[in-house]
This record gives structure tokens, C-alpha cells and sequence, in this order.
């Protein structure tokens, strides 16, 4: 299999391809899985309704079709990323020179690529706040480096997180660039305007640059969002109450 490498980036992932109809409501699907590290690949001639589950047609189209004369399973692959299949399934020149790793590949590789959810952090920290307080958020997210190998060749991502989307879970929202801070540094404050209970959580974009085989560093076009799971945060009303007076 002269593309393998593309599919190393599917791990986990399922991708249903399909490809040219043979009879009218039939068509050829191709499933691509990448279970612990080997590609299994299965083609199957699926009918809709009441249409003939028999794969054979007047077309000639009765064996899956390799799309654009390319290897099948690249294209399928990359057709299902929105990739040009053109761009990444040609193969080798015949003077030895490694195909190339596209920006395209690599942010298709970047989507894949297991990225770390953020953890929220809310001051006070004992999961209730009051209403009318500027309650404090904040997470700690570094910027990390992943190895991946792409047409067989080594890419290196530097992952940087750049963007970070609070949800305080009142319907009121914001984007910062800053991943906020503990106190006394107040960077992302919410105020609660009514008690009740709220599951307040933060999104982190991740941007990347790449290189291949230790070349120059090069820009991953468009981020990546990963989702933070939800906390459970108390908002209160609170009454002022004489304790002592001396």
C-alpha cells in the first residue's frame, strides 16, 4: 500500500467514501479503520429501498471503482478530508524525490491529532460564588510539540494554544486571547445576576507551524477547537448578617 502514512492519521476515525453508483439506488462505499496501528480497509456494495443488492450493472461497474486512476484507498481517504486527490495520492518521481507534505495534509493530520482539553479553574474554588461577585476564571494551557509521520516522512507540529472561548453558563459568552489567571490577577470575570446553578466551561483553539524532516518551520493553515468539559458552579444570594458588635 503505497499510501499508508495517510492513513496513520485516522486513528480512531471511521470514513465512509463513497464512490461512483452502479445502479440506481446502489452504490460502493468504502469503510477505512485504523485500529491499533493497521489500516483495515473493506469494500461493500450497499442498496437502498428495494434496489438489487447484486453488484452487477450494464456500466461494466460491478467491481469497486479505483476513482481517478489513482491508489483507491489514498483517494477515498482524501477525498473524505477535502483533499485534492491529485495533491496527495500522485505517486513518487521516478528520480527518488519524496512526495511533497502539503499545508493541506498537515491540517488534515493536525484534526486528528489527540489535543488536550482544557480545565477550568473558578475562584472561589469551593463550587459556589454569589450574586452580583466577579467570579475569576482561568486554565492553564502550554504550548506542546507532536511528531507524525506523513508520506512517510518525519513532521513535526508546534501547537500552540490561541484562542480561548468561556461559556459561563447563563447564556453570556467571550473570547479571549489569554487563558486568564488566579488571583489577585483578575483576567476573565463573570458577574451572576440571579441565583440558581450554572455549568460554566472554556473552549481552546489550537493553532499550529510544522516542519518536514527538520526543514524550515511553515504556517498550518485555519485551528482546531477542542471542547472543555463543563463545571459545576453554585451561584448564591447572600444577606448581611450582624454577628457581634463590641
Amino acid at each position: 500500500m503505497t499510501r499508508r502514512a495517510l492513513l496513520a492519521i485516522l486513528a480512531g476515525l471511521l470514513v465512509l467514501a463513497p464512490a461512483s453508483p452502479a445502479v440506481a439506488g446502489c452504490s460502493w462505499v468504502t469503510q477505512v479503520v485504523y485500529v491499533q496501528g493497521v489500516a483495515q480497509v473493506n469494500t461493500a456494495y450497499e442498496c437502498s429501498g428495494d434496489a438489487s443488492a447484486d453488484p452487477v450493472a450494464d456500466d461494466g461497474s460491478s467491481t469497486p471503482p479505483s476513482d481517478l486512476n489513482l491508489d483507491a484507498i489514498c483517494t477515498s481517504t482524501a477525498m473524505s478530508l477535502g483533499l485534492d486527490p491529485y495533491e496527495v495520492c500522485l505517486p513518487p518521481s521516478q528520480d527518488g524525490t519524496p512526495p511533497e507534505v502539503t499545508p493541506g495534509l498537515v491540517r488534515a493530520a493536525l484534526r486528528v491529532v489527540p489535543l488536550p482539553a482544557s480545565v477550568l479553574e473558578v475562584q472561589p474554588a469551593n463550587g459556589r460564588t454569589l450574586v452580583n461577585f466577579d467570579t475569576n476564571f482561568f486554565t492553564q494551557t502550554d504550548e506542546f510539540d507532536r511528531t507524525v509521520t506523513l508520506l512517510g516522512q518525519r513532521v513535526d507540529l508546534h501547537i500552540v494554544p490561541s484562542a480561548f472561548g468561556w461559556r459561563f453558563g447563563d447564556g453570556e459568552s467571550v473570547t479571549t486571547k489569554e487563558p486568564g489567571a488566579p488571583y489577585p490577577q483578575l483576567d476573565v470575570t463573570h458577574s451572576y445576576l440571579t441565583k440558581g446553578r450554572v455549568a460554566p466551561s472554556v473552549d481552546t483553539t489550537y493553532t499550529a507551524q510544522f516542519r518536514v524532516n527538520g526543514g524550515p518551520w511553515r504556517d498550518v493553515p485555519g485551528s482546531v477547537t477542542v471542547a472543555g468539559q463543563p463545571v459545576e458552579l453554585q451561584v448564591l444570594t447572600a444577606r448581611p448578617t450582624l454577628v457581634g458588635y463590641n
